[in-house]
């Protein structure tokens, strides 16, 4: 089985998210096979889950004076500050039978991949517990959710996902290194940089000789590779996923459609 991959590139948090979400819907309307994305931010961004208040939850104010873009995911989930780390999205339909109709199930395939490819940085990553409902906290990274990532207790990896149709999209940010300051000055989640250095950690954290972007995003595809024996082939957007990302641009640009909190369902065509 060959999927596609979508090799590292920085874009802003606008076209990030219109990109993912016209891969995504171009996947389910075309039953193609599974995408595998790379990617950075910058500008530097926050992003918030598809039902998060934003008002109440980030400091709107701090990220325009501190030039960082805001920008609403599809997916669910809780607030990233996107600054030193590789992004991956993940689009996949039903058809792929190597992932169930359970997104805890998925969550814990996902992770393994990812924990596989870390190992083979010298990175021991393991995959978090279920826990009892987790702690009102807009930051993702105050805790990890079960089947997320940790190493040594300290959350390495976040996730969100959106189902629609019996397909998935899921989002991870994956940190090169963790800033914990910046992180308690964006998102109102009441916790102090100290206490949030304990609770999350960077690759770069973690190994005696630092590794790149493109050193990270290799490891991840192998583990991918390794963990679900299949084959990757390097491509590009398709012209119909180029267009349909144009037109979103606008969408996730929009205050309309970051600003205001969401609460019905996303709807997938």
């Amino acid at each position: 089985m060959t999927w596609r991959l979508i090799p590292y590139q920085s874009h802003n948090a606008f076209q990030n998210m219109a990109i993912d979400e016209a891969i995504f819907r171009e996947t389910l309307k075309n039953r193609k096979p599974p995408t595998l994305r790379f990617f950075g931010w910058h500008p530097a961004a926050v992003s918030v889950g598809y039902f998060q208040d934003v008002p109440k939850e980030i400091h709107v104010s701090r990220c325009r004076s501190a030039g960082v873009d805001i920008v609403r995911r599809i997916t669910g989930g809780k607030a990233v500050y996107h600054l030193d780390e590789v992004t991956y999205s993940l689009s996949a339909g039903r058809w792929e039978r190597r992932f169930p109709n359970d997104i805890v199930r998925t969550y814990e395939i996902i992770s393994s991949c990812l924990a596989r490819g870390l190992a083979g940085l010298g990175v021991r990553a393991s995959l978090a517990e279920t826990r009892r409902k987790a702690e009102r906290t807009p930051n993702c990274f105050s805790e990890p959710a079960g089947k997320e990532l940790v190493v040594d207790g300290r959350k390495i990896c976040g996730s969100a996902q959106i189902r629609s149709h019996g397909g998935f999209l899921q989002h991870g940010s994956l940190l090169m290194k963790f800033d914990p300051a910046g992180t308690a000055s964006l998102i109102r989640s009441g916790e102090p940089a100290d206490e949030l250095r304990s609770r999350a950690v960077g690759v770069n954290e973690l190994v005696e000789t630092s590794v790149s972007t493109e050193e990270l995003c290799e490891a991840l595809q192998r583990g991918f590779c390794e963990e679900l024996g299949i084959d990757f082939a390097p491509g590009e957007l398709t012209r119909e996923e180029r267009a349909l990302g144009a037109r979103l641009i606008k969408k996730y640009e929009s205050d309309a459609w970051t600003l205001a909190r969401k609460k019905d369902g996303f709807p997938v065509d």
